[in-house]
């Protein structure tokens, strides 16, 4: 089923995203001029539970699978270009690519209300 292995992958991935953010939370308290990395850490910590959250929900059948899939996805790839591009400015002195936080922030934005969708779309049964 399509729902149940998608699902296993953003387990696996919020996990991946939670581990980042500790180990860049870590860096932050012990660099001089790190905050870019404890703002890249709290992206990636708060949308790992995100993620583990609309997996939670979706098995309850609470939203619509394939659209939480979708937000959930989101989520994913949001954090990591934000948290990714203020990551290599601290350590490389340039960005991932121009905009590159901005446009994970703003796809932040989306799949939050791609959610919101999740939640108020009718599973089919």
């Amino acid at each position: 089923m399509i729902g149940s292995r998608s699902l296993r992958i953003l387990i696996i991935l919020a996990a991946i995203m939670g581990a980042d953010g500790v180990i860049l939370a870590a860096a932050s308290a012990h660099q001089p001029d790190a905050t870019r990395l404890a703002s890249a850490s709290s992206m990636l910590l708060f949308h790992a539970l995100a993620v583990l959250a609309v997996v939670a929900l979706t098995e309850r059948g609470m939203l619509h699978v394939r659209i939480g899939i979708a937000a959930a996805s989101g989520f994913v790839v949001a954090a990591i270009l934000f948290a990714g591009d203020l990551t290599l400015r601290q350590y490389a002195g340039h960005s991932l690519f121009p905009m590159a936080a901005p446009t994970g922030g703003t796809l932040l934005i989306v799949s939050w209300i791609v959610l919101a969708v999740a939640a108020a779309w009718p599973q089919r049964s």
